[in-house]
This record gives structure tokens, C-alpha cells and sequence, in this order.
């Protein structure tokens, strides 16, 4: 597809935020929407609202949708909001793009629809996505039903089920970066490639570039650190300079293979990058 006009829900999020920016600056003219004001946020209001979701895929070519009620919202907003918020309007949006002729749709999604798939027996969980789902709470059931909705639409689309992004203290992150978290410059990225693609579709993991094959499953769920100093020996000695121990065991490994072949997603070595590249003391910012 070449560049247009692309509408974008949750623009004034973390995530939507990054991938409005990158699709500027590879030519897109962005149209965001969002609940809160931001930058890239040219219609403040709710998705539930016809007028804010007319006003949003109005000429758009293509839409980009990102907004919804996240995991930490869990336990704090109840399950009615969850399913009005991330179903029914994600349906309501996909009925004004198709009548407004919208060609195309990309949906941020999450690997927590797994679920009760992750949590391992003998061995670590190799999380590609013929893996099948197993939702644990309304998060992972409302961001399945959207996908369902996402897919059965009359518009040709892709669902990106992004994996772990958000701050952590650094010791932490650099873990997860070893097996289930990305960069959120890596998520831009991934929608950068997969708008510029017309004939992609289907379901895909974006996470990070770990030294890890499915093999290595049951030595990662009995040793972890074996593996990682074998795997990845630099990791492990800058582990070793900061005095943090590696994991003893890892649960999951999140496999991007399908969305590398697809569309050329290239992830970045982050554990390195961030160790290696500190930003005034801090890490660079993954994506949630």
C-alpha cells in the first residue's frame, strides 16, 4: 500500500503514540484518536461515540487500531466496560471503516491471549502462534473476541499480538528481553513494515530477538542460566559486571519466525542495546 491516510485509535497511548510517529515519518498522514489529548491525537473522545468514529476512518486508507482497556485495567474496571470497550467497539469501527471504504486494518493485540497456555510442565512454552489460546481473565477474553471480530471483517487485515512492553526496573527488564518482552521501537517498526504490505494478513508475534530454538526448551525450565551463558555469553557477563544473577528457570519463549518470514519484522538484539546503551542512566522504553 502506498502512503495515505491512516487513521489510529489510542494516540495518545504508549503504543499508539510510537506507531503514529513512525508511520509519519516514513509519509503517512496520521488521524488519531484517543480518549486523552497527545500530540498525534486529532479527535478527542470515545470509540463508543458514532460521530468520533465517523469523524476518524472519514478518507482514511488505511486504520490502525490500538485502543482498549489494558491488564492493569483488570479487577479495576469491571467485565461489562472491558467488553463494551474492547468488543463492541472495536465492532462498531470496523462497520464505519467498511462503509466508509477503508481498505485495510491492523489490530494491536497482545500475547496475553495465551493465557493459561504460558504456564510450562516440563519444559519452557515455545509461543508461536500455533499455539492455541487459553484466555485467563477478561483482558485476554476481550482481545480474543476482537481478534475473531478483526478477522471475520470484510477488509483484508493483520493482528500483531505485541508482547510485553512497559517500564520496568532494569534488572527485571533485561530478563524479560531475553525471552518474552520488545522494544517498543521494534512494535512501530513491525507496523512501518506491515502497512507498507498490502497483501499480508493474518495473525503474527511481535516480540524481541532471542538466542533461544525450541530445543532448548526443557534445559531453559530446569537451568536457564546454563543456557544463556552458553547462548548468550556477552549477556551473561554483563549480567555477571552488574552482579545480577540470571533467571534459574525460564517459563516462555515468544517466537517472532512467522512475522520475520511474512513481512520482513526484524527485531532488534535489546538486552544488549539496553544494557549497552543507557540513556542518562535510564533504559530505553519498550512497548506493552
Amino acid at each position: 500500500m502506498t502512503v495515505g491516510l491512516v487513521a489510529v485509535t489510542g494516540t495518545s497511548g504508549r503504543v499508539g503514540d510510537a506507531v503514529a510517529r513512525a508511520l509519519e515519518a516514513v509519509g503517512w498522514t496520521i488521524r488519531g484518536a484517543d480518549l486523552a489529548p497527545g500530540p498525534r491525537t486529532a479527535i478527542v473522545g470515545d470509540l463508543r461515540d458514532l460521530r468520533v468514529r465517523r469523524a476518524l476512518v472519514h478518507g482514511a486508507d488505511l486504520m490502525i487500531h490500538a485502543a482498549a482497556l489494558h491488564a492493569p485495567h483488570v479487577g479495576r474496571v469491571a467485565d461489562a466496560e472491558f467488553r463494551s470497550v474492547n468488543v463492541d467497539a472495536t465492532a462498531a469501527l470496523l462497520r464505519d471503516a467498511e462503509a466508509a471504504g477503508v481498505r485495510r486494518v491492523i489490530y494491536i493485540s497482545s500475547t496475553s491471549v495465551y493465557g493459561n497456555a504460558l504456564v510450562p510442565t516440563d519444559r519452557a512454552v515455545w509461543v508461536d502462534e500455533q499455539l492455541p489460546p487459553q484466555p485467563r481473565d477478561i483482558y485476554d477474553e476481550t482481545k480474543l473476541a476482537a481478534e475473531a471480530l478483526v478477522a471475520a471483517a470484510s477488509m483484508p487485515s493483520v493482528t500483531l499480538r505485541i508482547a510485553r512492553c512497559f517500564p520496568e526496573p532494569l534488572p527485571v527488564l533485561a530478563t524479560r528481553l531475553l525471552h518474552r518482552a520488545v522494544l517498543l521501537t521494534d512494535v512501530a517498526a513491525a507496523v512501518v513494515n506491515v502497512a507498507a504490505q498490502d497483501t499480508v494478513t493474518g495473525v503474527f508475534n511481535i516480540a524481541g530477538r532471542y538466542p533461544f530454538t525450541r530445543a532448548d526448551g526443557v534445559a531453559l525450565h530446569d537451568d536457564a542460566a546454563a543456557v544463556i551463558a552458553e547462548r548468550a555469553p556477552e549477556v551473561a557477563a554483563e549480567f555477571q559486571a552488574r552482579g545480577w544473577p540470571l533467571p534459574k528457570t525460564i517459563d516462555r519463549v515468544y517466537d517472532s519466525g512467522a512475522a520475520m518470514a511474512a513481512f520482513g519484522y526484524q527485531p532488534t538484539e535489546a538486552v544488549l542495546r539496553l544494557l549497552r546503551e543507557p540513556r542518562n542512566g535510564e533504559a530505553p522504553t519498550p512497548s506493552p
